[in-house]
């Protein structure tokens, strides 16, 4: 069995997307692959590889009772074995509690993954195992999403769409629509890898401490988010990237990409996701790649490269 789920990119709505603003998310043309294969062992043996097709992970659990028997880790990033390990772990666990049939088996498994986009990119690593882990398990990959982390759950519909999205949480549930998000100027955006990971998990907690009624924010945000699907020019999109950077900034109190990192640029640059960490959005021309790599920044992405 093979299961595969889109990375994903958060255009409009970061942090409010938590607090029912509409938002515009893009499916990747990266993602990752799983695959699941039986054996006789009566053992679930977990390997993960990397975008160029070397293991990172390896982890045995016994079955049926899913009890961890030994992991390895290999990989630049930060963490270990058993770290990443129990996180997998929670993960099946909870799977298995919301469809009990999951891994009762009387035969063993061996499951590979494969990114096919570098891990430190941030496009979904963990996003695009959820998914595919509900798939294989038959399960709600938002239930799952929601009961073994946390998190605005777009990424998941990300993964389970190949078109632009609307997300939005109302009522505690997932809303997504299909959109057309094909702006006559795609070809003067370019998103950028900066490798500036930021904690997401320490930003909306501080945002969530917060305790401000960001209605107006939200409803204004919303706005934004249909405007960017109907914007014909690239002047218009400017100053909406800008006004949103603007609102983002003033509620989290961290100065905009733009004026931290780019003051001099000719475009407008626009934070994505957990702001800015990984990926930016710049509009521009033929000339953007060059100014960002003359900064040092060596990964630049067309529109077309990079989203489905």
């Amino acid at each position: 069995m093979n299961y595969y789920s889109n990375g994903k990119l958060l255009l409009t709505g970061e942090y409010l997307v938590l607090e029912g603003a509409k938002s515009l998310a893009l499916p990747t043309k990266f993602g990752q692959n799983l695959h699941v294969k039986k054996n006789n062992s009566h053992q679930l043996i977990w390997r993960s590889f990397t975008v160029t097709k070397e293991i990172w992970f390896e982890a045995v659990f016994d079955l049926p009772k899913l009890r961890l028997l030994s992991c390895s880790f290999n990989s630049e990033k930060e963490g270990s074995a058993e770290f990443i390990a129990e996180t997998l772990l929670d993960i099946l666990t909870e799977a298995k509690r919301l469809n009990s049939n999951f891994l009762a088996l009387d035969h063993g498994i061996e499951v590979t993954t494969e990114l096919t986009f570098p891990g430190n990119w941030g496009l979904g690593s963990s996003s695009t195992l959820i998914n595919s882990i509900a798939s294989w398990a038959k399960v709600d990959a938002f239930q799952l999403l929601w009961n073994s982390f946390k998190g605005s759950g777009y990424d998941i519909a990300c993964a389970q769409n190949d078109t632009p999205i609307y997300y939005q949480i109302k009522e505690q549930k997932p809303i997504v629509d299909s959109v057309v998000f094909n702006p006559e100027f795609k070809d003067n955006l370019y998103f950028v890898y900066l490798n500036q990971k930021q904690d997401s998990k320490d930003g909306i907690a501080k945002f969530r401490e917060s305790n401000i009624d960001y209605s107006a924010q939200i409803n204004r945000i919303s706005e934004i988010s249909d405007q960017f699907i109907t914007v014909k020019s690239i002047d218009v999109f400017n100053s909406l990237i800008l006004e949103h950077e603007q609102i983002i900034s003033s509620i989290i109190k961290l100065q905009p990409v733009k004026d931290r990192l780019f003051p001099d640029y000719f475009g407008e640059v626009k934070s994505l996701g957990a702001w800015g960490g990984d990926f930016v959005l710049a509009t521009g021309n033929q000339e953007t790649p060059n100014y960002f790599k003359n900064k040092g920044f060596e990964t630049i992405l067309s529109y077309s490269e990079m989203i489905l």
